[in-house]
């Protein structure tokens, strides 16, 4: 198998010359298409582009903070190598699948295959005033960061190879059709109302479950629940946080996909919620354990910064602080819960991401209100309770699916490949055994 996986990397490149047969018009750049790129927005969209990238690596610091120092690198590697896979695997496959022409609600044709007819001309049913490849590039790095959200679940104990190749497939046979379900053009779910304004269901949602699928595959870590799992270097961690948070302003703000009231209420209310979250977290930590922690804050963070992510073009300043608040606190008992249920979520993704993004969603369905966005939709507090059952319904469908899909994926490469490193390279650490490298030398 380690034979075979340099000849599929290059059997992926291959195949990015199929896209050297679009014709030359789905590239040119007419005088219609210029008249209606308004410059201001893809200016905006192309920083807010660059912010969500720096979220990857910000998630690698704070995911390689949390873990031993045995496995610093490999976490890192993990999250790092997906700038490199799913970029190519975006550009020939999969934003075809995600955003291409519907194909009865469920998926996206492979007509836009190799980026073929995805030119500079705007995509009236996506973003209407910038360059269609400023779209696609973007949402490019929402598809990056979700399966490297993933990778904490199964930290310290995944074979990488086995790692790339579930990545590709779970991108593939998960994120994509769930992309197009909520955000593609006659998707079913987007076609019934269903609202998340920056990734609740696609992003944070998706990735809780599946790590939960994961762990419950792969295993708990060598000695767990014998022998404490300590943080090796929280200051990393608090690196990551920040770059997250900054890099959050991108991933929610951004997409309004035009520089606007809308992206300015996103920007505020992210902020908002990442404090409220913060301060939840901490306070409901230092009442039950009598000290505030530095990690505890860190989780807070991103626990509201992932729960307001849904609703964020949808909600008020106010809301975003109960929503946030309550993230603090629901995420810390769901993290919590793992300890009594008794599986392995070695950096607590089920318990912040999936948590998160159903409270995210739902307090969309809550919360959400037509005087703010009128693209949106009125919540339950504002009369609407057929909107909050649509989102309770996509709640539940997109746990089943991803939850059945990533089972499914990683059955069958426990059948061909090995899921996790054996018991010696496990105890060496992933760093020594998988790549070869230390992450210290002291």
């Amino acid at each position: 198998m380690r034979r075979f996986l340099p000849y599929t990397v290059l059997s992926f490149v291959s195949l990015s010359f199929v896209s050297l047969m679009a014709p030359v018009a789905a590239w040119a750049h007419t005088a219609d298409s210029v008249q209606k790129i308004n410059t201001g927005d893809t200016a905006f969209v192309l920083v807010a582009t660059a912010l969500v990238m720096l979220m990857t690596p910000g998630l690698a610091l704070f995911y390689g903070g949390m873990v031993r120092k045995k496995n610093v690198l490999s976490t890192i590697m993990q999250s790092f190598i997906l700038l490199a896979v799913i970029s190519i695997q975006w550009v020939l496959w999969g934003y075809s699948l995600s955003f291409g022409p519907d194909i009865h609600g469920i998926i996206g044709s492979l007509r836009w295959f190799g980026l073929n007819h995805v030119g500079f001309a705007p995509n009236p049913d996506y973003a209407p005033t910038i360059p269609h490849q400023a779209f696609m590039i973007f949402q490019m790095m929402f598809a990056v960061i979700t399966p490297g959200l993933i990778t904490g679940a199964f930290a310290e104990r995944m074979k990488f190879s086995t790692f790339l190749l579930f990545t590709v497939l779970w991108a593939t046979l998960v994120y994509d059709p769930i992309t197009h379900w909520v955000w593609g053009a006659g998707g079913w779910l987007k076609s019934m109302g269903v609202l998340d304004f920056a990734g609740g269901l696609v992003v944070h949602l998706s990735s809780g479950v599946s790590a939960l699928a994961a762990v419950l595959i792969i295993g708990k870590r060598h000695n767990y629940g014998k022998e404490p799992y300590m943080p090796h270097n929280l200051t990393m961690t608090l690196l990551g946080t920040a770059l997250l948070w900054f890099g959050w302003f991108g991933f929610n703000a951004g997409s309004a996909l035009s520089a606007g009231p809308l992206a300015v209420s996103a920007f505020v209310v992210t902020n908002i919620a990442g404090a409220a979250g913060t301060l939840g977290w901490v306070v409901f930590e230092w009442m039950k354990n009598g000290r505030p922690t530095m990690l505890g804050a860190a989780s807070g963070a991103i626990a509201g910064l992932a729960t307001i992510t849904p609703a964020s073009g949808f909600v008020t300043p106010v809301a975003a602080i109960i929503i946030g608040f309550g993230a603090g606190t629901f995420c810390y008992y769901a993290v919590a819960l793992k300890f009594k249920l008794g599986y392995d979520d070695a950096l607590d993704v089920v318990g912040v991401h999936g948590a998160g993004g159903v409270l995210g969603v739902l307090a969309t369905g809550l919360f959400a209100s037509l005087a703010l966005n009128p693209n949106g939709a009125n919540g339950l507090f504002y009369g609407n309770a057929k909107f909050f059952l649509l989102q309770l319904l996509a709640v539940s469908v997109v746990i089943v699916y991803c939850f059945v899909l990533t089972v499914v994926i990683l059955k069958v490469l426990e059948r061909v490949m090995t899921l996790r490193v054996s018991h010696e390279d496990e105890i060496s650490g992933l760093d020594i055994t998988q790549h070869g490298e230390e992450g210290y030398n002291m």
